[in-house]
């Protein structure tokens, strides 16, 4: 379940994602496989070379890949997702969603 976002930041997202931009979006996230676990950061992009080449340079395997139709991605979570968010800038998604490495 996502939860924390607005319609116009996902609607953002995936006008991003679809002109084949890497875009990073973050929310709020429950799941029982990973309870202590509260947050995910979809990195998406309509060109697959373009994620690919993304992911590998944060040490993300091909296998990780969510092979959405118009929206391929990776989740990231835990110490991975605190290390790319804070290595891409993106120091108001880190805040908001008090995400600590």
């Amino acid at each position: 379940m996502a939860f924390g976002i607005t319609r116009t930041e996902l609607a953002a997202w995936k006008a991003k994602v679809r002109q084949g931009e890497v875009s990073l979006l973050t929310h709020f996230w429950l799941h029982p496989r990973y309870p202590n676990i509260k947050t995910v950061t979809k990195a998406g992009c309509a060109d697959l070379n373009a994620l690919l080449n993304w992911g590998e340079a944060y040490g993300l395997e091909r296998k990780h890949l969510h092979l959405r139709e118009e929206f391929p991605h990776f989740d990231l979570i835990g110490d991975k997702q605190a290390e790319i968010l804070a290595r891409e800038g993106l120091w108001d998604q880190i805040t908001r969603f008090r995400i600590q490495a």
